[in-house]
């Protein structure tokens, strides 16, 4: 029997097993990597045909689809692990065109020396995370890289959603006199990885606010079809999301501080390490542009979810020539909220 043959015949070990070379060549450990972790995990009847794409109908409705890559330090976090984020990140991208998330693709570059226990933990998370959301896992593709190329994983997730007819939601539609909302608490995410990262110990835990939010978006489209615009600040966090709508539509942004949901213990860690909040990713939050006459009624329907409890109107659409984002702040002045020149917090997501 050859060495490859005998390493199959009892399974893979999660206790002390490493990914190595041979199980992204093609051959039969490959096999069953993909026969044993893969498709168990994400289990649907697309996997099962073992093609090499997935075949599937979608109802009536325009089509959307987006692409992402993770590639976020350390893996694991306090309220998520990259796995459950890269279903999340992609759901949320595809929701926040008011579309139904129906799919993903997934592809994951491992590196050589990889703990089999590791990737079994989030594999089992991301497939938590998709049956949560209601999309089905359909294909996907599987490649190892030799000891230091790789940085333990990276994952690239595809989503196929499908937007209801009369839907319109779009970055360039922000008018001014709009609502300017935000359906919680920002900088969450980024704090919480930062504090891993860094192995920083604050009285409160900070929690990551990873989450999908297509059921809130479904909720939110229900209640008010004519959403302008709406769009979840990761990278760059809200300050970069409302430079890219007031970019994109040609209008200026009023914002006020004192409106903007912080949560303290968030607050104090960004005070202590010198970071902005505006700047700080998130990854279970969105801001909805819509207009004024019906932002209360949007703003209800959030605050009745369990993720926009904390929902708050935090500005106005202005007009403004030059595309600012400027901000009332909590001593009564006025600042620019620009763009940042770099990132904050690499590797967040």
């Amino acid at each position: 029997m050859s060495d490859e043959r005998r390493r199959m015949a009892g399974g893979l070990d999660y206790r002390h097993g490493r990914i190595e070379l041979w199980h992204g060549s093609g051959g039969r450990a490959m096999a069953q990597l993909i026969e044993e972790l893969f498709e168990t995990s994400f289990d649907n009847p697309f996997l099962a045909r073992r093609n090499d794409q997935a075949c599937f109908e979608v109802g009536a409705g325009r089509l959307v689809m987006t692409t992402d890559g993770f590639v976020i330090a350390p893996l694991f976090f306090p309220g998520g692990d990259i796995g459950c984020l890269a279903v999340h990140g992609t759901v949320n991208d595809i929701a926040m065109a008011g579309a139904r998330p129906l799919y993903l693709a997934v592809a994951m570059i491992i590196e050589e020396g990889f703990p089999l226990a590791d990737l079994k933990a989030i594999v089992a998370s991301m497939a938590a995370a998709a049956k949560a959301a209601g999309v089905a896992i359909v294909t996907g593709d599987t490649k190892v890289v030799e000891r230091g190329k790789g940085d333990g994983i990276f994952i690239t997730t595809t989503g196929v959603g499908v937007v209801p007819a009369g839907v319109e939601i779009s970055a360039e539609r922000a008018r001014p006199g709009d609502a300017v909302l935000l359906s919680g608490s920002i900088g969450d995410h980024g704090v919480a990885v930062l504090s891993k990262r860094e192995s920083l110990a604050f009285e409160t835990e900070l929690l990551s606010d990873c989450a999908s939010l297509h059921d809130l978006v479904a909720r939110m489209v229900e209640a008010v079809p004519g959403i302008h615009a709406m769009r979840d600040p990761t990278r760059g966090g809200l300050a970069a999301l409302l430079n890219e709508i007031a970019q994109q539509s040609g209008v200026g942004i009023a914002l006020n501080e004192d409106a903007i949901p912080v949560a303290p213990a968030v607050r104090g860690a960004c005070e202590l390490l010198g970071l902005d909040p505006l700047y700080v990713a998130n990854e279970g939050k969105l801001v909805a542009f819509c207009a004024a006459e019906d932002a209360d009624r949007l703003l209800a329907v959030m605050r009745a979810h369990p993720l926009g409890r904390d929902a708050a109107r935090i500005g106005t659409v202005v007009e403004d020539s030059r595309r600012f984002v400027q901000m009332q702040t909590g001593f009564g002045g006025h600042r620019i909220v620009d763009w940042l020149a770099g990132d904050q917090l690499p590797r967040i997501c």
